[in-house]
């Protein structure tokens, strides 16, 4: 049945001018914006039990208030949140923002023992006003608003009545965000009702979803880009065996498909595969932010980067991952550098570490990319390899190959008295390698070609090359099932670890469906 839900009061923080104007003044001013946005935060929270454990007040009126701020406010990571969000829950006020919250994202794990993000009326109104951003910048972009004559399917992920606190909302940022987009937008844009889209069981709600649009015109996407294959297959076999026709690609059922607005995980691994189901011709806009909020956007469809968007109640820090220096605003950042992001929100995250890796590309506008997450890097013979290089290597290996890869996940092989240590890569193909010891290769090659550590290694004889596992269809998906307990637009899969669990449990399923 259709939510019902309380209109936000959007006059709780400044209103927005046109927010192409929001990007133009911004990109004029980054850190005059970013400077003031720290200072509204620490204003309003200043009585908050954290605003005066902090001394907000004396930030608020330092003459440099980001220099203050790192030396008073410590980095945070959830544990040191996780009482208080409890208190929040339970209906307590003036914790780490002023009054209480009714609204929370489940950023991993469970609504029990999960990390469960505090979302407030500010955030929920200002990420709304991103997500309106975005589609302008695109249509800024291509001077085209063909997209707009037509359907936009957007799929957002499971929220819920807290069964522990209820009249609060709980679940996944997209789904809670999806309730408070624009009227005209849910009623005459969006494709699919909100009696299908918040269904529980995920793939009867694509079943569903697929049913109530394939005769639909769809011109715009916007989902998490991992899901994005299996709705594809979904589709194309249900339009074959209701029309008792051949489709081969997304396009000869909706052949107004424009733009794919992609977030949650990173575009890159799915893009290939992407194009080929959708039959080619479709642009991509990407966005970066996780439940703590939103910080980039490809204002540039199709481009490998993304503005930093200064100005979506995201104060940002950053810190290098490698520990080469201190903690910096984006007034000292610098390209090439991986670093850890920290933010600092209207929902009250303080110095908070979002567990996210990013590397600039420019400071002239803030421009980046995103490495992957600070857990995902293969370290454990000294090879450092990052999410970002991995990606990359999968890229080039399905380049040479004409491979396609819907997913994958990266385990140590470890060392034996007669075998060196390396790397098993277990990979879900769409397209199987020409090649599987040429999609080996290039790995290879691609690697010691960016990786110094990695290549040291490889050089002295010390790292076997990488072996490749092709796992079975549906491997992931049938894992994610045994591993969660509910799957839904925004579950995702581990890409790398430490330890081979993941990798062996994949192994066996795969076994088991061959």
């Amino acid at each position: 049945m259709p939510f019902s839900f309380p209109a936000i009061d959007e006059a709780r923080w400044p209103p927005a001018i046109s927010p192409l104007n929001v990007i133009r003044a911004f990109k004029e001013d980054p850190v005059g914006t970013q400077e003031a946005l720290l200072r509204r935060l620490v204003r309003k929270a200043a009585h908050s039990e954290w605003g005066q454990r902090f001394g907000f007040g004396e930030i608020a009126d330092a003459a440099d208030p980001m220099r203050l701020y790192r030396e008073r406010v410590p980095i945070h990571h959830y544990e040191a949140y996780r009482a208080d969000v409890d208190r929040v829950r339970r209906g307590e006020v003036d914790i780490f923002w002023p009054g209480g919250f009714k609204h929370f994202a489940v950023s991993s794990g469970t609504a029990s023992a999960g990390k469960i993000i505090p979302l407030s009326e500010e955030m929920l109104a200002i990420n709304r006003r991103f997500t309106l951003a975005v589609a302008m910048a695109y249509f800024e972009a291509q001077a085209d608003p063909s997209f707009l004559f037509g359907r936009l399917l957007s799929i957002p992920g499971r929220i819920e009545d807290d069964p522990l606190h209820p009249g609060s909302w709980i679940g996944e940022v997209s789904g809670l965000q999806f309730l408070v987009t624009p009227g005209i937008i849910k009623n005459f844009y969006q494709a699919v009702p909100e009696r299908i889209l918040f269904m529980p069981h995920w793939e009867q709600k694509l079943d569903a979803i697929i049913e109530h649009t394939h005769e639909k015109d769809i011109r715009a996407i916007a989902m998490v880009p991992s899901w994005a294959p299996v709705l594809f297959r979904k589709l194309i076999a249900h339009h074959n065996k209701v029309w008792q026709d051949s489709a081969t690609t997304v396009r000869e059922i909706w052949p107004n498909l424009e733009v794919f607005f992609s977030g949650g995980v990173a575009l890159s691994s799915y893009r290939p595969l992407l194009e080929e189901s959708i039959g080619g011709g479709i642009n991509f806009v990407e966005n970066y932010g996780a439940s703590e909020g939103y910080v980039s956007f490809q204002d540039i469809p199709n481009a490998e980067d993304m503005l930093v968007h200064l100005d979506t109640g995201v104060f940002l820090e950053f810190e290098p991952v490698d520990g080469s220096g201190p903690r910096v605003s984006i007034a000292e950042v610098q390209t090439g550098v991986r670093y850890r992001i920290f933010v600092t929100t209207c929902s009250g995250l303080w110095a908070y570490e979002v567990g996210d890796v990013v590397r600039f590309t420019s400071v002239k506008p803030h421009r980046l990319v995103v490495a992957g997450r600070t857990n995902e890097v293969l370290d454990t013979y000294g090879e450092a390899v990052y999410g970002d290089e991995a990606r990359g290597a999968l890229e080039k290996a399905s380049e040479v190959t004409g491979a396609s890869v819907t997913n994958y996940h990266i385990a140590p092989v470890p060392a034996r008295s007669d075998a060196l240590p390396g790397h098993e890569w277990f990979i879900e193909f769409g397209e199987p390698p020409s090649s599987i010891e040429t999609f080996a290769r290039v790995i290879d090659e691609h690697l010691q070609e960016i990786n110094r550590h990695y290549v040291i290694r490889r050089e002295a004889g010390a790292f076997q090359p990488p072996k490749i596992s092709p796992l079975a269809t549906g491997t992931f998906f049938e894992w994610l099932q045994q591993t969660r307990k509910r799957v839904s637009a925004q579950t995702k899969v581990p890409r790398m670890s430490e330890n081979r669990e993941t990798g062996d449990a994949l192994l066996k399923i795969s076994g088991n469906n061959t």
